[in-house]
C-alpha cells in the first residue's frame, strides 16, 4: 500500500478492550450478549479512560456559527446518534451505564460549543444511524463513520480524522501481514455488523474461489466485546477493524499482535444528503484545528497519528 500524503497522518488508537469489559460484553457462541437485551455496557472497572477536559474551554466562534441554517440558530440546538462500542477512544459509557465519552464525543462536543449549540444525544446502534440520518430522526450521526463512495451517494459527511482497515491476530497465528483477501481462504473473520469492513470482506470472497480455495467466513458482531472475545476464544481466526482500534486493542490484550494496515479511510460526521449543516461543522473542526483543541482532544485519546490539516465535506473514498 502506498504512503499517504502528508495531509493525512497516519493514526494510532480507536479501542481499548479489557478483562473487564470483555466480560461484560463477550457472548458465547449462539448465547445472549451479557445483561439485558438492548442494555449498554458499561467499560468496567478495570478500563482505562481518560479524564482529562479538553472542550469546557472552547469558545463560540461568530464567523462559524453565522453558516448554520437560521432555524438551528434559532433553536440552538441539535439531535445527535452516537454509535457506543464500549470501549474506548471512540465511545463507550462509564460505569453508570448512563455517561458516554470517548474521542467521538469530544469531537462532537467542541464542536457544538464553537458553533454555540447543545447536543441532544441518543446512543443508537452503528448500522442504525445512517438510515437514520435520511429519515430526519437525527440532525448528525457519530460512530467513526468512514467515507466511501457508496455512503457518499445518500450521506454527506464532515472529515475530522483520518483512520482505515486493518487486521489483528492471534500471536500463534500463522499470517504475518494481510496484502491480499487470499491469505484468509478457509479462515473465520470477525468484524463490526453494518461496517465497511463487513462490505469489503463479503466483497472480496470471490478471490478464494477464484483460486480454487475454501471461502473465508465472515462473522459480524453488534458489540467490540464480542469480537475480541470470539478471537481470544478461538472463534475467530482473525479481527478486520479499524487500525486505531487494532493498535489500541493489542496493547490492551496478551496474545494478539496488529498485522498492519490494510487501506486507510477519512472519517466524518455523517448528515443527510444535502444538509446544510455542513458548512457550518466544516468551519467549526477548521477552528479546533487551529486555536489547538484538535490536538488536545487527540493527545487525550492517544491517537495523535490520526490528525488531519483541515476538515473536508464528503471527499472521494481514499483509493491507494
Amino acid at each position: 500500500m502506498s504512503t499517504p500524503p502528508q495531509s493525512r497522518r497516519i493514526p494510532a488508537a480507536f479501542a481499548l478492550i479489557t478483562a473487564a469489559t470483555l466480560a461484560l460484553t463477550a457472548c458465547g457462541a449462539g448465547g445472549d450478549a451479557a445483561g439485558p437485551a438492548g442494555a449498554a455496557a458499561p467499560a468496567g472497572k478495570g478500563a482505562k479512560i481518560p479524564t482529562a477536559d479538553v472542550v469546557s474551554s472552547v469558545k463560540k466562534n461568530e464567523s462559524a456559527a453565522r453558516l448554520l441554517p437560521e432555524d438551528v440558530r434559532a433553536s440552538g440546538s441539535l439531535s445527535v446518534a452516537s454509535s457506543v462500542g464500549g470501549t474506548p477512544p471512540g465511545a463507550l459509557h462509564l460505569e453508570d451505564g448512563r455517561t458516554i465519552v470517548g474521542q467521538d464525543i469530544d469531537f462532537a462536543d467542541a464542536v457544538a460549543k464553537v458553533l454555540g449549540l447543545r447536543l441532544k444525544r441518543e446512543a443508537a446502534s452503528f448500522e442504525a444511524i445512517l438510515p437514520a440520518l435520511g429519515s430526519g430522526k437525527y440532525d448528525l450521526g457519530t460512530g467513526n463513520f468512514g467515507v466511501t463512495d457508496e455512503r457518499r451517494k445518500t450521506i454527506d459527511f464532515v472529515t475530522y480524522i483520518n483512520d482505515g482497515q486493518g487486521f489483528a491476530v492471534r500471536k500463534d497465528s500463522e499470517l504475518k501481514k494481510v496484502t491480499d483477501f487470499e491469505q484468509l481462504c478457509g479462515l473465520n473473520v470477525a468484524t463490526g455488523a453494518g461496517t465497511t469492513f463487513e462490505v469489503t470482506l463479503e466483497d472480496n470472497k470471490h478471490v478464494c474461489e477464484e483460486a480454487g480455495e475454501k471461502p473465508y467466513s465472515v462473522k459480524t458482531y453488534a458489540e467490540q466485546g464480542a469480537i475480541w472475545a470470539a478471537l481470544q476464544q478461538g472463534r475467530a481466526d482473525a479481527v478486520m477493524s479499524t487500525i486505531n482500534g487494532l493498535r489500541y486493542a493489542v496493547k490492551q490484550q496478551e496474545g494478539l499482535k496488529f498485522l498492519g494496515e490494510y487501506r486507510r479511510l477519512d472519517v466524518g460526521f455523517a448528515f443527510k444528503k444535502g444538509s446544510e449543516l455542513a458548512p457550518a461543522f466544516r468551519a467549526a473542526v477548521d477552528r479546533l484545528i487551529e486555536d489547538g483543541t484538535y490536538d488536545r482532544i487527540l493527545k487525550k485519546w492517544g491517537t495523535q497519528g490520526s490528525a488531519i490539516e483541515k476538515s473536508r465535506i464528503s471527499p472521494p473514498e481514499i483509493k491507494d
